[in-house]
């Protein structure tokens, strides 16, 4: 299966990194490369720093910037340890990090990688494939409180102590190895009057669990903080979210690198010596507009921010 080519707000990133001919670039989360391959038409000396955790995601992206030999570098790793990669790479300063977290159509969409809900598959979930834990066990193994907190904080899901209560009891009987499986047992966990309106009765569980496969959300502020240490002056970050639990991290990490001071409100003077190292460029996030939409329906969650070295 290929990749999905279609880049979210890819002309609104380009406009936000501001890309130099010359310049370094970062893509955190390179997945199937449109944004990365779009830098790199933009550059002219410069390179581009390709992160991740997928290895069909390299491969592939391998294949698609053959044409630009010499103007990129692919790394297998999690975006999360940015500095010691541009360490390695004896690179001390970037002009430019995107991050465009969350799920790739392409992961999404193959059917034995386990992250979908409407394919039935093994109980997968790891994007990155050499990793250790699996959404099975998570859904085997975690205790009924652990359920229960991933669900309702990673998911926002109201009936997550039900559903916690049911994936219990089922794999009490056999364990529950495939999607579909844990599919029905969450159909029979959300009561029916819930099940008639809003999005798939499973959506909300099926993304708590990948975060948790993943620690999506554990490794977004210190992976901000550190590429904000790596960037020139000038230098941008723009990071795309696809969920509010994600977008919030980004804005208050955002706000907490933008301000000269941390100190509780009540403090009579400063004592953090915190200062400001970036300036907020979306002071409220950009969204796709009507016509992306329309091509591409799964960007509608998506948000954009940015922010500037000082």
């Amino acid at each position: 299966m290929a990749f999905n080519h279609y880049s979210v707000m890819l002309k609104e990133v380009l406009e936000g990194l501001k890309v130099l001919p010359d310049g370094i670039y970062v893509d955190g989360t390179l997945g199937g490369a449109g944004h990365a391959k779009a830098v790199i038409e933009g550059l002219e000396g410069g390179v581009l720093i390709g992160i991740d955790q997928d290895q069909e995601a390299l491969a592939y992206a391998r294949d698609l910037l053959k044409p630009y030999k010499g103007r990129f570098i692919l790394v297998h790793d999690n975006f999360s340890n940015i500095a010691p990669i541009l360490t390695e790479l004896e690179i001390p300063e970037v002009n430019g990090i995107l991050m465009d977290l969350g799920v790739s159509s392409y992961q999404l969409d193959t059917a034995q990688r386990g992250f979908s809900y409407n394919h039935d598959a093994p109980l997968d979930m790891r994007m990155d494939q050499t990793a250790s834990l699996t959404a099975a066990e998570v859904v085997n193994e975690y205790s009924l409180e652990e359920l229960n907190h991933v669900i309702m904080t990673y998911g926002e899901e109201r009936w997550a102590q039900r559903i916690a209560t049911f994936i219990v009891t089922q794999r009490e009987i056999k364990p529950i190895e495939t999607t579909f499986e844990l599919v029905e047992v969450i159909k029979k966990a959300v009561p029916k009057g819930a099940r008639r309106d809003g999005p798939h009765p499973a959506k909300r569980t099926f993304q708590a669990i990948r975060i948790e496969v993943n620690n999506e959300l554990g490794i977004i502020q210190k992976a901000i903080e550190d590429g904000v240490d790596r960037l020139a002056p000038g230098g941008r970050i723009a990071v795309i979210t696809f969920h509010s639990l994600e977008d919030r991290l980004v804005k208050n990490t955002f706000k907490e690198l933008s301000l000269d001071c941390i100190c509780p409100p009540e403090a009579p003077v400063c004592t953090c010596n915190h200062r400001a190292k970036v300036r907020i460029v979306t002071k409220k996030p950009i969204q796709p507009g009507m016509k992306e939409l329309e091509f591409n329906p799964r960007s509608r969650s998506a948000k954009l921010r940015i922010a500037e070295r000082i």
